[in-house]
């Protein structure tokens, strides 16, 4: 099966209104007459919104856009761009190519090229946090560059992504850095990125089970904490059972009890998380239960969109470090690949050099970089702080590499200490960061101690879930109870007696200078 070709497809539409100014690139073909539509800056009182999504989803040649599932390998040899023999409709259940390698979902960018650069932004600005469903979600203000061929109406979406991204003035300067910024992913729907990449497959599985009833009855994810949160939320919007697979003892009561509020069938199970991806697995070669971690790729669509989003927040300017942390490693693939389609496509000039950032204590693709990648070998995870990214044999490694291979990219690790010092010391300048922004953090902190990010170098660091999930490891370092931590910047609590005299005692010794 072959992708339809751009003029194919559009050749089939029927004549809409054609595009103002630029926006057209004929490229010595008639004009395209479809132009994918903004969102209206608020729905009419009364009406069905999601009606309103539904026509609007049927509008002639609404069809133009397309994407298939192509094997990874042909993205890493270039052969998907030229038309890879081995496809897969979206509407598919699967996961694995036919030699057992990843897939990977892949645009029809002749179609998407018909419209240029200024097109893309201002379609994308002009949607950005509208109420309009379902552009005014993050992920689906870039519908066409995600799932451009699934219908608005089946689409499970809680306004996710829009996440801020904020200048750390205070702490870029105790870095020596004046261009530091955090893009804070944590401010969503669960907590967590995660939620960007639900949102697209819960919504495709919300058109399989119209489309095929029996293919899919039931959605299951091994996870570490963060993954099963999203899965469950999402699914419970769309009345989707879900099954979640969690490392007994591995995870934070937070992030425990958010599948439980929302229905999720909890499966604790006494083993690490890539044990309860073997599980997962097998349960899902066995059953019609949909698979949901990050090999899926559907998944990765939609974290993609957070690098999208911080080119729409710098006014379509491209820092020149981007810090993740990693740890199954699909989501830097995801914003390589977000920053790459950009790049593809005109709207900007260059991508970002991407920093992977992995705790000491599960660092496979950390050793992997160290050696070149010339070979890769799984580690068995040790327990870290970092709970989300505590994974010794990552499924998104090739993807990793090519996309720090493609960026010129660096790969550091943290310490428990570095990572929960680096977390704590951020806090002090106003954040609230979970450990495995905290090993961003020490990342960042080390490769500006070697002087390899510049002082004016633009950086933006992804914080990846928000810290009031991990507050019992907080509590623990303010505490001064974690065993081979020193606590560097530990602020415990002062017990003082109910007398102004000890209050005013206690303040002077905090302020000396009051």
């Amino acid at each position: 099966m072959q992708l339809l070709g751009c003029s194919q497809r559009l050749a089939a539409g029927v004549q809409a209104e054609k595009l103002k100014g630029t926006a057209c690139r004929t490229q010595g073909r008639a004009a395209v007459a479809l132009r994918p539509r903004a969102a209206a800056s608020v729905e009419v009182s009364g009406r069905d919104i999601r009606e309103d999504a539904h026509n609007r989803a049927n509008e002639p040649g609404s069809d133009a856009f397309n994407a298939r599932y192509v094997p990874f390998k042909a993205v890493e040899d270039g052969s998907a761009s030229r038309g890879s023999e081995e496809q897969y409709s979206l509407d598919e259940v699967l996961y694995r190519s036919n030699d057992g390698g990843l897939l990977d979902v892949h645009h029809d960018m002749d179609a998407l090229r018909h419209f240029d650069a200024a097109y893309w932004k201002k379609l994308f600005d002009g949607r950005n946090a509208t109420t309009s469903w379902p552009y005014g979600s993050g992920v689906w203000s870039k519908k066409e560059w995600v799932l451009p061929e699934i219908s608005s109406d089946d689409i499970v979406s809680m306004f996710e992504g829009n996440s801020n991204l904020f200048w750390a003035e205070r702490f870029g300067h105790q870095l020596g850095m004046s261009d530091l910024w955090v893009k804070q992913c944590g401010n969503s729907h669960t907590g967590s990125f995660k939620d960007l990449g639900m949102t697209v497959l819960v919504s495709q599985v919300n058109r399989l089970r119209k489309i095929k009833p029996d293919s899919v009855q039931a959605v299951g994810c091994a996870s570490t904490g963060d993954t099963s949160a999203a899965l469950s939320a999402y699914c419970a919007a769309a009345g989707i059972p879900s099954i979640v697979f969690l490392p007994a003892d591995k995870i934070s009561l937070a992030q425990l009890v958010q599948p439980i509020a929302n229905g999720a069938l909890v499966l604790s199970i006494d083993t690490d998380f890539d044990g309860c991806m073997k599980l997962i697995q097998e349960v899902t070669r066995s059953s019609p239960i949909y698979l949901a971690n990050s090999m899926n790729s559907l998944r990765l669509e939609g974290q993609k969109t957070a690098a999208i989003e911080i080119l729409q927040q710098f006014n379509w300017q491209v820092p020149d470090w981007l810090i993740i942390p990693g740890g199954n490693l699909g989501n830097i693939y995801a914003f390589y690949k977000g920053f790459k389609m950009c790049k593809d496509l005109g709207l900007v000039d260059r991508l970002p050099r991407l920093v992977c950032a992995q705790a000491q204590n599960a660092n496979p693709l950390y050793l992997a970089y160290k050696n070149g990648y010339d070979t890769f070998a799984p580690v068995k995870a040790q327990t870290t702080f970092a709970s989300a990214i505590q994974i010794g044999d990552p499924v998104s490694i090739d993807r990793a590499v090519l996309a720090l291979r493609e960026t010129d990219g660096i790969v550091e690790e943290a310490s428990e200490e570095e990572l929960m010092d680096a977390a704590a010391r951020a806090d002090l300048t106003g954040m609230f960061n979970c450990p495995h922004t905290g090993v961003a953090l020490a990342a960042l902190t080390k490769l500006r101690e070697r002087g390899v990010i510049a002082p004016s170098d633009r950086t933006v660091v992804v914080s990846t879930a928000h810290g009031l999930k991990f507050a019992q490891s907080k509590v623990a370092y303010h505490s001064q109870e974690i065993e081979g931590i020193g606590s560097r910047y530990a602020n415990p609590p002062v017990q003082v007696k109910e007398n102004f005299g000890s209050v005013m005692d206690a303040i002077r010794t905090k302020f000396n200078q009051l």
